[in-house]
Protein backbone atom coordinates (compact mmCIF):
# COMPACT_ATOMS: atom_id res chain seq x y z
CA UNK A 1 0.00 0.00 0.00
CA UNK A 2 1.49 3.54 -0.87
CA UNK A 3 1.49 6.08 2.20
CA UNK A 4 -0.94 8.62 0.96
CA UNK A 5 0.94 11.37 2.08
CA UNK A 6 4.00 10.68 0.60
CA UNK A 7 4.67 11.77 -3.13
CA UNK A 8 2.76 8.99 -5.13
CA UNK A 9 4.29 8.05 -8.41
CA UNK A 10 7.82 8.61 -6.65
CA UNK A 11 10.36 5.41 -6.96
CA UNK A 12 7.10 3.16 -6.85
CA UNK A 13 6.17 0.16 -8.82
CA UNK A 14 3.15 -0.66 -10.96
CA UNK A 15 2.13 -3.44 -8.69
CA UNK A 16 1.81 -0.78 -5.66
CA UNK A 17 0.64 1.53 -7.44
CA UNK A 18 -3.26 2.74 -6.36
CA UNK A 19 -5.88 2.12 -9.09
CA UNK A 20 -8.52 4.88 -9.88
CA UNK A 21 -11.23 4.55 -7.65
CA UNK A 22 -13.65 5.52 -10.92
CA UNK A 23 -12.26 3.65 -14.04
CA UNK A 24 -9.40 0.68 -12.20
CA UNK A 25 -6.60 2.45 -14.28
CA UNK A 26 -3.22 2.35 -12.81
CA UNK A 27 -2.40 5.96 -11.19
CA UNK A 28 1.38 5.66 -11.96
CA UNK A 29 3.53 9.16 -12.38
CA UNK A 30 0.89 11.43 -13.39
CA UNK A 31 0.60 15.02 -12.21
CA UNK A 32 -3.57 14.63 -12.97
CA UNK A 33 -3.53 12.93 -9.72
CA UNK A 34 -5.92 13.47 -7.14
CA UNK A 35 -6.76 12.11 -4.00
CA UNK A 36 -9.24 12.64 -1.47
CA UNK A 37 -9.43 11.42 2.02
CA UNK A 38 -11.85 10.56 5.06
CA UNK A 39 -12.35 9.39 8.36
CA UNK A 40 -14.53 6.73 8.48
CA UNK A 41 -15.26 5.17 11.92
CA UNK A 42 -12.26 6.36 13.46
CA UNK A 43 -9.72 5.10 10.06
CA UNK A 44 -8.51 7.07 7.36
CA UNK A 45 -9.93 6.61 3.91
CA UNK A 46 -8.50 7.37 0.74
CA UNK A 47 -10.02 7.09 -2.71
CA UNK A 48 -7.05 7.84 -5.99
CA UNK A 49 -8.38 8.93 -8.86
CA UNK A 50 -6.54 9.38 -12.25
CA UNK A 51 -7.62 12.66 -12.93
CA UNK A 52 -10.12 15.79 -12.08
CA UNK A 53 -13.06 14.12 -14.74
CA UNK A 54 -12.98 10.78 -12.82
CA UNK A 55 -12.74 12.19 -9.17
CA UNK A 56 -15.80 14.01 -9.95
CA UNK A 57 -17.63 11.08 -11.68
CA UNK A 58 -17.12 9.92 -8.30
CA UNK A 59 -18.24 12.33 -5.91
CA UNK A 60 -20.38 14.55 -8.50
CA UNK A 61 -18.62 17.96 -7.40
CA UNK A 62 -16.23 19.52 -8.53
CA UNK A 63 -12.94 20.48 -6.83
CA UNK A 64 -12.75 23.58 -4.48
Amino acid sequence: MVDPTSDVAENISEEDAPDCATCGATVLDTPRHRVVTWIDGGEVRTAHFCDEDCRTEWDGSAES
